[in-house]
């Protein structure tokens, strides 16, 4: 008798099992049915004729918001954009453009170095007039751009107006296969301390992270920083061949766990290492996200490097293509990854809920992970660095004299329109500074232009005496009230000058990217970096490096 009992207590979970797969089976199957015969009324009874693209499409979007930001369904027209995410590569010019809000005209803003732009000749501020007999004047950015990419080998007659000569000029463009620098500059530092700025985990960027590395040891590197600031991810087997550079042969890098066995798989180091002893600095933030956090949390995990900077984006979910009939396609979350100490960094739970995506995990509910040497980490909410050092901010000033949406002035953009036009050359990026005189101009300008912009703590201040009005205690505060306000009443020729370091550094950036473009603007920027500083300063005192590392 027990022993038919232990079997039927065995066999009822299987049953159920058995059951609730039946149950959402028929639930697919049934709702599949409405939404299909819901369609089939509309286009048979609806007023209007419908337009399945937008109509079906529309529905598709709304499945996939139910879900996580990172499953998302390319219709056959974005199916490009799907490809140079996950290449890097795009058929076009290779060129930034802008709209200028001034002029009400889409520009150039930036060439990138070796491309059909910077070839071509075409600089910063050209004003684009037309794309073969195809007028420009009146579109948009993403019309333009459209218009301006095209299959590799196809060549156009592009017309444009240069305000530093007041010349119509054209050009006769062939485009190109155009590949995003994955790795924008790389250099060695005083003290034989190497440097490689690294953006876009794309295919096949790991062997160029791998050339720039054994290049930086043969110039006597003897140190590394390696940066990945602001770089979003990408592919993740690119991720363990960057870690491989620096730990060994057959170390587990990361292990992805799905639903399906084929989403579920381990990622070992397979290759002999470049260097396993050679002290290395991560710099990562905010925006490094993905396969930043797989490259960086495994070298943290490992014992291999100190990870300096602010904490990262925290997402740790494994997306792949999947191929759709009538050339589109889909993104589709398959797993979560977890690094070597065990831990799985995702910041966020998603749920659907009115819209939005909740549940951000608090650090309360983190678990303690070890790394190899036994120091602690924990999971979720993305890497925690060794070292938090938190970056420049921007003054307000600042953003708004730089921006480039509707708030743009265009006076800053201007400014290094016509300096590039009165120089025909610089100093090299590290050395190059503009004068007193220079800044005098730019300021004088800028004061001209009628430029105002609307400081937070006037916002906040304002926000604060409708609060007191409501709550009945501004008269009595008044003269204090007023006091406050004559002082947040900003003055924009003092603003500049209390933050005129900060601007001659965006102002240096931007006039020399027109001359030795995203490598040499990096170059420069190093020198004001404060969490370069604090990684070159750490490198240069190994017992400080070592006891980060010690459990």
């Amino acid at each position: 008798m027990r022993k038919w009992l232990f079997a039927w207590v065995l066999l009822v979970p299987f049953t159920l099992s058995a059951q609730q797969q039946n149950d959402h089976h028929f639930e697919v199957a049934k709702h599949l049915d409405i939404f299909n015969q819901i369609y089939k009324n509309l286009e048979l009874l609806y007023v209007d004729t419908l337009n399945p693209k937008e109509t079906i499409g529309t529905g598709i979007n709304a499945m996939l918001r139910s879900l996580d930001p990172y499953t998302e369904y390319y219709a056959q027209e974005d199916t490009k954009d799907l490809r140079m995410m996950l290449t890097g590569k795009y058929a076009g010019i290779g060129a930034l453009i802008r709209k200028h809000q001034k002029l009400n005209r889409i520009v150039i803003d930036e060439p990138y170095a070796d491309m059909p732009a910077a070839e071509a000749g075409l600089k910063k501020g050209d004003i684009i007039l037309s794309i073969d007999d195809s007028l420009m004047t009146d579109k948009a950015v993403g019309y333009v751009s459209e218009h301006l990419r095209g299959e590799p080998g196809t060549s156009f007659l592009l017309k444009v107006f240069r305000p530093s000569t007041a010349k119509e000029m054209k050009f006769k463009i062939t485009r190109k296969n155009i590949k995003l620098p994955e790795m924008p500059y790389y250099g060695m530092r005083e003290g034989n301390i190497g440097y490689i700025n690294y953006n876009s985990f794309t295919q096949e960027s790991g062997k160029e992270v791998r050339r720039a590395f054994v290049d930086l040891k043969k110039q006597g590197a003897t140190s590394l920083i390696f940066d990945l600031r602001n770089n979003g991810g990408g592919s993740e087997a690119e991720a363990v061949n960057i870690v491989n550079l620096w730990v060994p042969k057959g170390v587990t890098v990361v292990e992805n766990k799905g639903k399906l066995k084929e989403a579920s798989r381990s990622y070992k180091t397979m290759l002999e290492p470049v260097d396993t002893v050679m002290p290395i600095v991560v710099l990562v933030n905010g925006e490094s996200a993905s396969a930043s956090e797989i490259t960086s949390g495994a070298l943290q995990d490992l014992d291999r490097a100190v990870i300096l900077g602010a904490r990262t984006y925290g997402k740790g979910l494994v997306q792949i293509p999947i191929d759709l009939p009538y050339n589109t396609n889909l993104k589709v979350t398959t797993s979560k990854y977890y690094i070597p100490s065990g831990r799985c960094i995702q910041a966020i739970n998603y749920k659907h809920s009115g819209g939005g995506y909740l549940e951000h995990i608090p650090d309360s509910l983190t678990k303690v992970f070890y790394t190899a040497k036994g120091r602690e980490v924990r999971d979720g909410g993305g890497i925690k660095p060794d070292v938090e050092i938190k970056a420049d901010t921007i003054p307000n000033i600042a953003y708004y004299l730089s921006a480039t949406g509707q708030d743009s002035t265009e006076v800053m953009f201007d400014y290094v329109v016509d300096y590039i036009a009165k120089h025909p050359t610089i100093a090299q990026p590290a050395e190059f500074h503009l004068t007193d005189a220079d800044w005098e101009e730019f300021k004088a300008r800028v004061i001209k232009s009628g430029f105002t912009y609307d400081p937070v703590s006037k916002k906040q201040f304002d926000q604060l005496v409708k609060t007191a009005q409501f709550e009945g205690y501004y008269d009595d505060a008044k003269a204090a009230f007023d006091a406050l306000e004559s002082k947040l009443n900003h003055d924009v020729a003092f603003d500049l000058e209390k933050h005129k370091a900060v601007l001659l550094q965006i102002l240096e950036s931007d006039i020399i990217a027109a001359y030795y473009y995203q490598a040499g603007a990096i170059e420069a920027g190093l020198n004001y970096d404060r969490q370069m500083k604090e990684a070159e300063r750490l490198l240069r005192n190994p017992e400080e490096y070592k006891k980060l590392l010690a459990p």
